[in-house]
């Protein structure tokens, strides 16, 4: 099993919090992290019918079965066990008494507020990083790493297909998540949004536009939107500006969990056609976004990640905002040192330089070639060692008294 930097955050929180809820994509690892880091706890699964009726009609008996500590897999299945989960907590007040995790947070945010406040910590997972990969010597090029993804089971054994594993990733979500939600009635109309959608893979949303292609209103692009993130399909990253200046594009962009499922919604099934696919800089775009989303993450740190554009044509691809300051990127596929690449946060640093963190370097380029500490006031770092950009450099304050 590849070992996940997420682990060591899990066990902190589950010493601090009588439960915590894993939220994040199906099949990324979520319920084989739990049972290897807590081997002892009971496990149930309310994807099974039965477990899923018992916890319904009887939860008394539920926990008679499954006594805490315990783990419960799939809770958004029956999300009104939370109230006597809540009912078991306040009567025992006990730290790692509960992990629950939930691969769709439509339906559970709300419960885990209303029920759960201040009882629990909750933690985002995604599919594998570059980082955790690197660490078991894995280092895959670029247009390989694209196409296959992150998933944690393409890694379990070599040989395995990657086009052929995510479409069958799709049939699952499409049929256990999105059938059984009201506001989806057209799950072919809704594929092809998806598909549509990956297509748009670091652009500006635009839902007017997605809603002439798909045949659907606006209003409903924008909830088959809110269920896509809702359940950890996409990641909407939002602009950063400092006041709201008209000049200013407020619209977010929209990137995928997984860039093997972005390759397998645009039909490309090998790394030959990444090479020579028009939207290779965009997909690649979205290897980098997802893993400074994952290191932050990973490190139990708030994502604080953005982008910049203005009316101007002005565009930085990546900020990261920490301590009130930033830290500018930009994301190129190629592997050559470029001047080019660095105009854009070169302006940005003019017009912005009493909002940048303070370093040796403007910003920094991330792109497919060698790492170079400084050339000309800005570093060039490979894409696979993205995440050491964003590990979070403050230790959490704690109460001591």
């Amino acid at each position: 099993m590849i070992q996940r930097q997420i682990s060591e955050y899990i066990k902190e929180c589950m010493k601090d919090y009588p439960s915590i809820v894993v939220f994040g994509p199906r099949q990324c690892g979520k319920t084989t992290l739990v049972q290897n880091l807590f081997p002892n706890f009971a496990y149930a699964n309310l994807e099974d019918m039965n477990t899923r009726y018992l916890a319904k009609s009887d939860p008394e008996e539920f926990f008679t079965r499954y006594p805490e500590p315990v783990i419960i897999d799939e809770i958004q299945r029956v999300p009104e066990l939370l109230s006597t989960v809540q009912v078991r907590i306040d009567k025992n007040k006990k730290a790692g008494q509960y992990i629950l995790t939930g691969s769709q947070q439509l339906s559970l945010k709300n419960s885990v507020a209303q029920s759960l406040a201040g009882r629990i910590a909750i933690i985002q997972m995604q599919p594998l990083s570059l980082a955790e990969l690197k660490q078991n010597k894995i280092e895959l090029d670029r247009d390989v790493q694209l196409v296959s993804g992150g998933m944690p089971f393409l890694f379990t054994k070599k040989g395995l297909k990657p086009f052929e594993y995510y479409r069958n990733y799709v049939q699952t979500y499409l049929e256990k998540d999105i059938a059984q939600i009201d506001a989806v009635q057209d799950l072919l109309r809704f594929e092809n949004f998806m598909r549509l959608l990956a297509g748009r893979t670091g652009q500006l949303v635009n839902n007017s536009a997605l809603a002439v292609e798909v045949g659907v209103s606006s209003t409903t692009i924008g909830s088959w939107l809110s269920i896509l993130e809702a359940s950890h399909i996409v990641y909407i990253l939002r602009p950063w500006y400092e006041n709201r200046t008209s000049q200013v594009v407020k619209t977010p962009k929209v990137y995928f969990c997984d860039t093997g499922l972005v390759s397998y919604l645009l039909g490309i099934q090998n790394p030959q056609q990444m090479q020579r696919d028009p939207l290779l800089g965009n997909v690649f775009e979205n290897l980098v976004i997802l893993e400074a989303l994952k290191t932050r993450y990973n490190f139990g740190a708030e994502p604080d990640l953005y982008f910049f554009r203005n009316s101007k044509g002005l565009e930085v691809d990546l900020i990261l905002k920490e301590n009130r300051q930033l830290s500018l990127f930009e994301i190129k596929s190629g592997k050559a040192l470029n001047d080019e690449f660095t105009k854009n946060m070169q302006k940005f640093y003019n017009t912005f330089e009493a909002h940048i963190a303070k370093s040796n370097n403007k910003g920094t380029v991330i792109y497919s070639g060698e790492t170079y500490d400084s050339y000309k006031d800005f570093g060039y770092v490979n894409f696979h060692d993205v995440s050491s950009l964003f590990e979070s450099k403050d230790e959490p304050f704690r109460l001591d008294f």
